[in-house]
């Protein structure tokens, strides 16, 4: 049972205390104090009943462990899959959160349309009713009769509703609605809600086994709403991200106990839901301009090849403090780019307005994409534009060297498949397709590129031929 509290708290300001107080220290009124009784649960009562009993006892040896591979849960969504590590582990326990409305609720009710084809999912919408959740099924086509619905938020209601159902998958949307009748003082989207939550589903996912998928809401600033112990307590963190004038969504893996981190999908937001986008690469090529300031080059995401569009504009400035407006990759990556170039090259870019983005709404952190930054800005300043169906992969020391990247292989054969011509890499690499190969030592030979202001530089350079 629960056992009582005495709280004292002020009338007049609301001040709590654990014991009576003669002057409020919140608003110095004298004699305000009144006693409240609250019930608190113990940690015995929330949880001694869900735990499996024959999983508890003396440690013991890893050999002595019983163990059982199972095989993982697939939705038939070619993208979602992908991210989750190749399907869902049995009892794992995953969050996916993003910004409002970018589709999570329709992405778990598609992902539960594809896994009750062989499994039993429970889906519980504490912030929708059930009239809302029937109309978003009926426009997405959800005809399954192995989910079942439902908008209880109290979590000991729901839990039992688990033990009685023992479906495969439970889907929580979302956690920060979800209270524990049990705790009435932690009310919810509090931080202690919130980790007494996340405590007490991790415990039934375990014991249970049964995988359980929650969605979460953002801060203004991105993050997942809710203490650093949430992510670090569930086994996987998704990101559903989307911009404003794209239809493009972009599903991130942030940490993922079963598969590769980094690792992204992509979906297409249409009228009857997030449609699952295999060939972006194909579409990404499409939008490309082969124009000065364009450069092509291939980021590895988890471990997804994506060929990607780099766009600079470099103008003298009008103003004392030259811009640097960045999007797509850090501003701190193409600041330290054009210092190199200037320091080895003599190009004046610390008094040019430097604008630069990443075409496709995707954001970059792979440093295999040095060179390609380097030459769509020389390719701006200089205003003329690289050699058509050409792909620059490589990184850039501080000194100027040119080196190979990481995961070569993969990056040149994703180039092969897509019709790349010639490929822009460091000298050491070799190349054993058809794809003509431009190899460089250092930035001073990036200005064999650009003939016509080679002889302008301090020194001289020269392409070294395949």
């Amino acid at each position: 049972m629960s056992k009582l509290k005495s709280v004292f708290h002020c009338t007049e300001c609301g001040h709590e205390s654990v014991k009576w107080i003669g002057c409020c220290p919140g608003c110095s009124t004298w004699n305000s104090f009144t006693e409240k009784k609250i019930a608190v649960a113990t940690t015995k009562q929330s949880f001694t009943q869900y735990i499996n009993p024959e999983k508890t006892g003396t440690p013991i040896l890893l050999r002595d462990i019983l163990s059982s591979e199972k095989p993982r849960m697939l939705s038939g969504i070619d993208e979602w899959d992908r991210v989750v590590g190749g399907g869902i582990i049995p009892g794992s326990f995953i969050v996916i959160t993003g910004d409002p409305g970018v589709g999570k609720s329709t992405l778990l009710l598609q992902v539960a349309e594809g896994l009750a084809q062989n499994h039993v999912i429970q889906y519980f919408s504490s912030e929708e009713s059930l009239t809302q959740v029937k109309q978003r099924a009926i426009r997405l086509n959800v005809t399954s009769e192995n989910i079942f619905f439902s908008d209880e938020a109290g979590l000991e209601a729901i839990v039992e509703h688990i033990k009685r159902q023992k479906p495969d998958v439970v889907i929580l949307d979302s956690i920060q609605n979800c209270f524990l009748l049990s705790q009435p003082q932690a009310f919810p989207g509090t931080v202690a809600q919130l980790r007494e939550a996340a405590f007490f589903l991790m415990r039934v996912a375990k014991e249970q086994e049964i995988s359980i998928i929650i969605t979460g809401h953002i801060t203004k600033d991105g993050q997942m709403a809710g203490p650093k112990l949430l992510e670090h307590m569930v086994d996987a963190v998704f990101y559903l991200q989307g911009e404003d004038r794209w239809q493009t969504r972009i599903l991130r893996s942030q940490k993922n106990r079963f598969g590769t981190i980094n690792e992204i999908g992509f979906f297409e937001m249409e009228e009857k839901g997030l449609v699952p986008v295999s060939n972006i690469n194909q579409q990404l090529l499409d939008q490309t301009s082969e124009s000065p300031g364009s450069a092509l080059v291939c980021t590895i995401e988890g471990t997804r090849p994506l060929l990607l569009e780099l766009q600079a504009l470099t103008v003298e400035s009008k103003f004392g403090m030259p811009q640097r407006v960045v999007t797509g990759v850090d501003s701190k990556t193409v600041v330290l780019i054009a210092a190199i170039l200037e320091k080895y090259l003599h190009i004046p870019f610390s008094r040019q307005d430097i604008f630069f983005k990443v075409s496709g709404g995707v954001k970059m952190k792979d440093a295999g994409s040095d060179m390609g930054i380097a030459l769509a800005l020389l390719s701006s300043y200089f205003q003329k534009p690289l050699p058509l169906h050409s792909l620059a992969l490589g990184e850039l020391t501080l000194t100027g060297q040119l080196k190979s990247s990481t995961h070569m292989k993969t990056r040149m054969k994703e180039a092969e498949k897509f019709g790349i011509k010639q490929l822009l890499v460091a000298d050491t690499v070799a190349s054993n397709s058809d794809v003509k190969k431009y190899g460089f030592k250092n930035v001073y030979q990036l200005l064999s590129l650009f003939p016509e202001q080679e002889s302008e530089q301090a020194q001289p350079s020269k392409r070294v031929q395949p």
